[in-house]
């Protein structure tokens, strides 16, 4: 699950500051965003979708390298007997292949991007949503995201409880490792697609 956590870091920041009317008695909570989303149902589905999208670009992605490589060393292998013109050719060729691979890399990191952004938004707006309804029912008047809390009460993530309890989800006991995971922490890399290594021009 910590592909899937490491996604909703930067998506979730509409969570950062949730402020409500004010009562006169000022009432702060916290809760981690990322922990909410991958207690979910959806959440298996949400990284399963991701991983299969990111897999077949990565695919497309090994294909085009290996076969720029192939044309690489085939212009190595027959430069000597090349003449100007067919050595010339080549060269552009295998430079046209270069930045057919670099924009596709691009394009794969964008579409991956929006695949991320489609996949999460109905779980992040319902989060949201839930979020609002318990902290107007409990009286809460601000609530911060967990993950940039330097200081709090100890109490103050009863709110993440509150939220999963309303979204349907029964919270970990206190002490569990998932309950731990409530607690902000360094997350893994998302999925990326990337080519096996740098690409180089050759002359």
């Amino acid at each position: 699950m910590n592909k899937l956590k490491s996604l909703l870091v930067a998506a979730f920041l509409l969570v950062s500051v949730a402020s409500f009317a004010q009562t006169g008695t000022v009432k702060v909570g916290y809760t981690n965003a990322n922990y909410i989303i991958s207690q979910l149902p959806e959440s298996r589905q949400i990284e399963s979708d991701l991983k299969a999208h990111s897999s077949q670009l990565e695919k497309e992605l090994q294909n085009k390298y290996k076969s720029y490589q192939e044309k690489v060393e085939a212009y190595k292998k027959g430069a000597g007997q090349m003449t100007d013109v067919v050595r010339a050719d080549r060269e552009k060729e295998l430079t046209t292949l270069q930045a057919s691979i670099e924009e596709f890399q691009r394009n794969a990191d964008a579409s991956l991007q929006k695949k991320e952004q489609e996949k999460l938004q109905p779980v992040m707006e319902k989060i949201q949503k839930a979020i609002d309804k318990v902290a107007k029912e409990n009286g809460y008047t601000h609530i911060f995201t967990a993950e940039a809390l330097l200081y709090g009460p100890e109490d103050g993530n009863a709110f993440t409880d509150l939220v999963l309890k309303d979204l349907g989800v029964t919270p970990a006991p206190k002490g569990s490792p998932a309950a731990s995971a409530a607690s902000p922490a360094a997350t893994a890399p998302k999925p990326a697609v990337t080519a096996p290594s740098a690409v180089k021009k050759k002359k």
